[in-house]
């Protein structure tokens, strides 16, 4: 094509050309393109795409080019597709293989069309990254990282979570619905424990942010609040969505942290890198919640069946000990009465010999016999006190383990149909239960029940 470029030409003019050239040399071409997604947007009544296509430098993050891009009709068929079988979102951030095809309007100007888009690849690029990211951890961090047969073990894993936790530190944003969900079903749990929990606000997704969250770890350190363990959440989203948590130095500060770290950071599929790393991995902040209070529960249930155990046996006890004082008190009295028996035969034969011996004689004997029986009383008088004072000692320890002294320490006898219950397998949706505590019975009708796997109450 020839042009006059002297000949001054309208604005249209130029653009025509433009689009006539572009059209003659990339028509009916389409190329496949890796991308990353940028100021992405979505027309739902049209199912139309508008974004930008973008690369960027891997050292400085510069964007090296940039070009307008929308997806129609089949292309966003496509994506739907994509998003299905990804469980991803189409959206900003994502690396992307896309099929694209050119165009120029004279308005617009130069566009991509996405016609297709590669679901293997994006999957592919993540879990790429994260297994060099976990390989990266073992190998720089052996003191605290080790993988042994597939499974990764860590020092905050090795960390042992106190009997009850009750002061969290919680790493969420101040925003997340997720941490809503965690607070309501901590502090509304049906056993009425009550919790401390302070929030440390962080960004919780953009992989660029994970020294925000590393942040704030530190931060919970340098508070030195005894915490019992450090609760970190989110409220969900694409595995893309949590890039954040798959980062080398969110990784290697959480199995190298002091303090046990429990994740709920709402995926329902692959455990991301914090996750492998953490002391005990959920998939929800409501997990999370329900895990704290199910491990507090399981204390409370071992120190109930203690408390079972201790009455039991010192019932036993107590009656082993009134078995035997009887014995030994039946033993006593018959032979105090052959003894007194022997006594009074001696005595019948002294006083045929009194009848010819001195009054002198008798006295003395009287005196004799008086004296032994003095020295029989006192003995049985001694030893019935001893044994009185075992059994005070077993009943002050009856009342000590006694359910009104263990309910004044905060727990709680539970009681159905007239008995005390300690089998949840026993109670079901709608049945009325009474919670008896120090000084108050509660009645109350159970409203639902939750299955407990035994996991799901420590840089």
């Amino acid at each position: 094509m020839s042009l006059d470029t002297a000949t001054p030409i309208r604005l249209s003019e130029l653009a025509g050309i433009i689009y006539q050239v572009i059209d003659e040399v990339f028509k009916q071409q389409s190329f496949w393109v890796v991308a990353d997604i940028a100021n992405h947007s979505f027309k739902p009544a049209s199912s139309h795409h508008y974004f930008d296509l973008v690369e960027k430098d891997q050292g400085s993050a510069a964007l090296i080019s940039r070009i307008p891009t929308r997806s129609w009709a089949d292309g966003s068929s496509r994506i739907a597709a994509f998003e299905q079988a990804t469980g991803q979102k189409f959206g900003n951030d994502l690396r992307v293989l896309v099929q694209v095809s050119i165009f120029y309007h004279a308005v617009y100007g130069l566009q991509l069309t996405l016609t297709d888009i590669d679901t293997g690849f994006t999957l592919g690029a993540l879990e790429q990254q994260k297994q060099a990211t976990l390989l990266r951890l073992v190998k720089d961090n052996t003191e605290h990282i080790r993988l042994n047969n597939g499974v990764y073990s860590t020092s905050n894993q090795q960390l042992r979570l106190p009997a009850v936790i009750q002061n969290i530190a919680v790493i969420s944003s101040s925003t997340s619905a997720g941490l809503e969900d965690f607070l309501h079903t901590l502090n509304n749990n049906a056993f009425n424990y009550r919790f401390r929990t302070d929030t440390y606000n962080s960004v919780v997704q953009g992989e660029l942010n994970a020294q925000v969250v590393v942040d704030q770890l530190i931060a919970i350190y340098n508070a030195q609040n005894d915490y019992d363990a450090v609760v970190l959440i989110r409220g969900g989203g694409a595995q893309t969505d949590l890039l954040l948590f798959e980062q080398y130095s969110i990784g290697r500060a959480i199995a190298r942290f002091p303090i046990p770290v429990i994740t709920g950071i709402g995926h329902q599929k692959n455990e991301t890198v914090a996750d492998l790393m953490a002391h005990t991995a959920v998939k929800t902040p409501t997990k999370a919640a329900e895990m704290i209070v199910a491990h507090n529960r399981a204390f409370s249930d071992e120190l109930l069946s203690f408390e079972k155990n201790m009455i039991i046996r010192s019932q036993q006890i107590l009656a082993r000990q009134n078995r035997l004082l009887s014995q030994v008190s039946q033993q006593f009295l018959t032979g105090a009465g052959h003894y007194l028996s022997a006594q009074k035969q001696d005595l019948s034969a002294l006083s045929s010999v009194l009848a010819r011996r001195p009054g002198q004689m008798l006295y003395e004997k009287q005196k004799d016999l008086q004296s032994m029986v003095g020295r029989m009383g006192y003995a049985s008088q001694y030893f019935l006190k001893t044994e009185q004072g075992h059994i005070n000692n077993y009943a002050a320890l009856i009342r000590l383990m006694s359910p009104e002294n263990v309910m004044k320490k905060g727990f709680a006898l539970i009681r159905q149909n007239g008995k005390i219950i300690s089998d949840p397998a026993s109670v079901s949706p709608g049945n009325q239960i009474d919670i008896i505590l120090a000084g108050e019975e509660i009645e109350v009708i159970v409203n639902n029940k939750k299955a407990y796997d035994g996991r799901d109450f420590n840089l």
